[in-house]
């Protein structure tokens, strides 16, 4: 038996656009369908199968973002790649602020987007067959993280993340005490070499800084400057 197709819906009011971006999934050998609004995009998204979307920032009725806040909230783990004629950064923050998986700037090559798609896929799998196949769990100092229920406590609290945020922990807890740079945590927690951004990373460290050393005596999370971030009990 062959290996089941993996499913791409792409939410893109230009036509034009999305009838090349189906019919070149196609061609790469992916099921692709289309939703022109973002009513029935997060309608269709919402129904789940989806191995990836392709959703638009500017579509009619329900704007990209809107539907990505949205099916976020039943949905955190299908990857979402925004396409967008904006590319400043805090419009990329924003995007990824609310669970986007990554960003393709219009107008763009196909052979960028298959590769971004190929990437995502990727990472997804290998993800998925991680916490499937990990029963431990992890801890640095008060700092526990189960990877398959995805619960994250600091002593006794309950720490709540959002994908990007779990993801970017996820990591640094399964390097503790190592120095990782802002490069190399680009490359491994986003997936692609994220060129000239990694402030996207000091922006997330804030984030879990906030939910995680804010009220606690001993800081976890360290910054070496010049270089990146380390989680470790100690600061020395």
């Amino acid at each position: 038996m062959g290996e089941t197709l993996k499913r791409i819906l792409i939410v893109e009011d230009e036509l034009k656009i999305a009838r090349l971006l189906q019919l070149e999934l196609e061609h790469e050998g992916y099921q692709a369908e289309v939703a022109h609004n973002g009513v029935d995009g997060l309608a269709r998204a919402e129904a789940g199968g989806w191995d990836l979307i392709l959703l638009d920032i500017m579509i009619p009725r329900l704007n990209g973002i809107e539907v990505l806040r949205r099916f976020r909230r039943k949905d955190q783990w299908t990857p979402v790649l925004l396409l967008t004629a904006r590319d400043t950064v805090p419009d990329k923050v924003m995007g990824l602020d609310q669970g986007a998986n990554d960003y393709i700037t219009k107008p763009f090559e196909i052979e960028e987007v298959l590769a971004r798609v190929r990437a995502n896929l990727r990472l997804a799998g290998g993800r998925n067959a991680i916490n499937e196949a990990e029963g431990e769990i992890f801890t640095v100092g008060a700092l526990t993280m189960n990877p398959k229920t995805r619960e994250v406590y600091r002593g006794e609290k309950e720490i709540h993340l959002t994908p990007r945020e779990f993801e970017l922990l996820s990591y640094l807890m399964r390097h503790p005490g190592q120095v990782l740079e802002r490069e190399q945590i680009i490359q491994e927690v986003w997936g692609f070499d994220y060129i000239g951004d990694t402030n996207v990373v000091d922006v997330y460290i804030r984030y879990l800084r906030q939910k995680i050393d804010k009220h606690a005596s001993v800081p976890l999370i360290h910054t070496v400057r010049g270089v990146g971030y380390t989680l470790r009990e100690k600061s020395g």
